[in-house]
């Protein structure tokens, strides 16, 4: 036999290919059943529009596991933070599969739905690595401030897609983490303080606009427990809102283009 054979049939180099052929498997099966932490199980359409059948795939769910951190407490997961019990307010507009959804509430921009979606994260602040919270208004931190070659957006009227004022921006929310501007404070023509996703407006001379929502539509933007804090849930409601009026903030917009 030659070097390194075991028998007339099997060798050292095989014997190595089979071992690594069984490490790689139980490594894709390890990815694959943590994968399933977030986000599973599926859940599979229904066509009346209500909950369909949990999925799971080809392998099962992984067992409980306890993330414990430093600020935040601890997380299990898998977990069942985004079961929601109600059904959606929409229904499918045809019956097959991954038919488009027709929104059906009173109020599409808020019924988590389309653009609209968001998960339900943990309604507590985003902390920094010191425990600090992440996301603030200028008014309660320093060390920020605006460029002189930059339009200070406070005091400016911010108007919707309409061109209608839905109020005026009171202040600029930073990220102490990333240092950079998160949220511009809207205080709307009620009285009602907002949030506005700074990715979501441009800011001009003599205003702000918004292409997402129409000027009135700010009164209904969700709002703050805390007026110098932002939750993390809050952010994604916050966020799905205006996400939504791209979509669903007048009729017009669902329609086709030509």
């Amino acid at each position: 036999m030659e070097t390194g054979s075991i028998t007339q049939y099997v060798d050292f180099a095989q014997l190595v290919l089979y071992v690594f052929w069984v490490f790689f498997f139980a490594l894709v099966a390890y990815l694959t059943l943590e994968s399933k932490r977030e986000g599973f199980p599926l859940e599979s359409s229904d066509l009346r529009g209500g909950k369909g059948r949990e999925e799971t795939g080809l392998l099962p769910m992984p067992s409980p596991k306890v993330f414990r951190t430093k600020y935040m407490g601890d997380f299990t997961a898998p977990h069942n933070r985004d079961v929601i019990g109600e059904p959606i307010a929409g229904q499918p507009i045809n019956k097959f599969p991954g038919a488009p959804i027709e929104p059906t509430g009173d109020n599409p921009m808020i019924d988590n739905i389309g653009p609209g979606s968001y998960t339900l994260r943990s309604d507590v602040p985003d902390l920094t690595v010191s425990g600090d919270f992440k996301i603030v208004p200028m008014r309660v931190t320093d060390g920020f401030s605006i460029d002189d070659g930059d339009v200070d957006p406070r005091g400016l009227q911010v108007k919707g897609i309409d061109k209608v004022s839905g109020g005026s921006c009171t202040d600029v929310w930073v990220d102490r983490s990333e240092d950079i501007i998160r949220y511009l404070e809207v205080k709307t023509t009620s009285g009602k303080i907002a949030l506005l996703p700074f990715n979501f407006c441009k800011i001009k001379e003599d205003a702000i606009s918004v292409e997402s929502i129409l000027g009135a539509q700010f009164e209904n933007v969700p709002s703050l427990k805390n007026p110098n804090t932002v939750s993390l849930l809050e952010e994604e409601k916050i966020m799905a809102f205006y996400g939504a009026g791209t979509l669903m903030a007048f009729p017009r917009r669902r329609e086709s283009v030509f």
